[in-house]
């Protein structure tokens, strides 16, 4: 049995209300986001595919990546989409205190805003929320609870590709999304070398479906 829906319940959105599960719209409107970036060639083929469709996306970074690659996080920047917080090491909030979650957090906002600031572009990138994922989708009460204080938006999924499980095939990670999107959904990809398989099958092929649906794809501001 899998751990995971890739659709997510809606009884499991109404308990945890106050975080962000999807967008209500009637507008052909799709929300991609790629977790655990930015990653050299990977984190760059999103791109690229994204770009053929005028795609704008939101990317969970991890702080150490962002310090390790600045130039992927600058393109990222630089192509229009949207950043989010994934933590500084992709901790897992049901197994870590409070306090060192939060200050992981916290030096993840840090690393994110010195690499916006360095760019000769900053003035002009413009984003209304902090946007935080919790790795793993694990995150205690009391620490959402804290970060929503700080004036962080937590942004879940109603849509899993399951990228990231090696169990699954390419084409059952690309049926995940495409039997489960809809309008307003949020789908959660991996853009990670665990990932990268699957990802770079069912991505293109995601984009094409919908796009020839009349669908736009947005990032989360």
């Amino acid at each position: 049995m899998k751990a995971y829906f890739p659709r997510t319940p809606r009884v499991v959105m109404k308990l945890f209300s106050k975080y962000t599960w999807r967008f209500h719209t009637k507008k052909k409107e799709i929300f991609l986001t790629f977790d655990d970036g930015p990653t050299p060639e990977i984190t760059q083929f999103v791109l690229d595919e994204l770009q053929k469709y005028d795609a704008k996306a939101t990317f969970f970074c991890i702080g150490k990546n962002i310090e390790k690659y600045p130039n992927i996080f600058a393109q990222i920047i630089a192509d229009g989409h949207a950043i989010g917080n994934h933590t500084q090491n992709h901790l897992k909030g049901w197994k870590t205190n409070t306090i060192t979650y939060l200050e992981n957090i916290l030096e993840c906002e840090e690393v994110i805003s010195k690499e916006i600031e360095k760019l000769n572009h900053s003035k002009n990138y413009a984003q209304k929320s902090k946007l935080f994922r919790p790795p793993y989708g694990k995150i205690k009460k009391k620490q959402a609870k804290k970060l929503i204080k700080r004036g962080y938006e937590i942004i879940m999924w109603n849509v899993l590709s399951a990228d990231f499980n090696i169990n699954i095939s390419k084409e059952e990670c690309l049926e995940n999304v495409l039997e489960n999107t809809k309008e307003g959904s949020i789908i959660v990809f991996h853009d990670s070398i665990k990932a990268a398989e699957r990802m770079q099958y069912a991505l293109p092929r995601l984009l094409k479906e919908f796009s020839n649906k009349g669908f736009t794809f947005s990032s989360i501001k």
